[in-house]
């Protein structure tokens, strides 16, 4: 009788449209295979865009990345500026390789210039599905709710097996205590379980933070010094 009652709404109805956004998904996938498609494995930073180069912020992630692309991982970082522009940078100042996906937006990102090579995406789950899958570490300096939402998609696709058990490292420990206070509350509630809590480590030191990556990516995947990849000239690929 409740449903008879019930006056439905009229949505969204056009499959033409469905069709056309799908296609545009599509494209902004396939620019991104292409130009990333050499690029790993990675350590993707994330963090805020709007700390400058002379932040503590900035200054860290700066040092942290020419430290971890001295193990032989590339940076991968959104691409633009603040904490990205350090990451990237960090990895330039040791002759590391540096690549970006950046996205399109009306204000705030712009690419920094310490690129080795870069592309620009127009939806932002396609930029995170193109970080995680060429990464296999992942650094979250302090940011903004992006840096949030990168930072539990990542947690969580680890924590559902989603994708591999690759390390978590959150860097600074005063600006992310909050954070983990809430972490905190949620093993109270049980809404995550107590072994969760392992899934990242919470730290202020480079040291520490570099000894984790090294451990839980190269080590523990067995990767090794990278051998020439034949590239196919078929494919456009350079």
């Amino acid at each position: 009788m409740v449903k008879q009652e019930i006056e439905f709404l009229d949505g969204p109805q056009s499959r033409l449209k469905d069709f056309k956004f799908t296609l545009s998904v599509v494209r902004d996938f396939i620019r991104g295979f292409r130009k990333l498609h050499f690029a790993g494995p990675c350590v993707t930073v994330f963090g805020s865009a709007r700390f400058d180069e002379n932040h503590p912020y900035y200054q860290q992630a700066r040092e942290l990345s020419g430290r971890i692309a001295r193990l032989g991982l590339t940076i991968m970082t959104g691409g633009g500026p603040g904490i990205m522009e350090a990451a990237n940078r960090g990895a330039k100042d040791v002759g590391g390789k540096s690549v970006g996906c950046n996205i399109t937006l009306p204000h705030e990102q712009f690419e920094n210039p310490f690129l080795d090579k870069s592309v620009t995406i127009d939806y932002f789950f396609v930029r995170k599905t193109l970080l995680l899958k060429y990464s296999y570490a992942f650094v979250v300096m302090p940011g903004g709710f992006g840096t949030l939402d990168e930072y539990f998609e990542a947690l969580t696709l680890i924590q559902t097996r989603k994708i591999h058990d690759f390390p978590i490292v959150v860097f600074g420990t005063q600006y992310h205590q909050e954070l983990v206070k809430h972490i905190n509350l949620m093993k109270s509630h049980l809404t995550i379980s107590p072994e969760d809590l392992d899934l990242c480590l919470f730290t202020d030191s480079i040291d520490e933070a570099v000894d984790y990556i090294r451990e839980n990516a190269i080590v523990k995947f067995g990767l090794k010094k990278k051998k020439d990849i034949k590239k196919l000239w078929w494919m456009f690929e350079r």
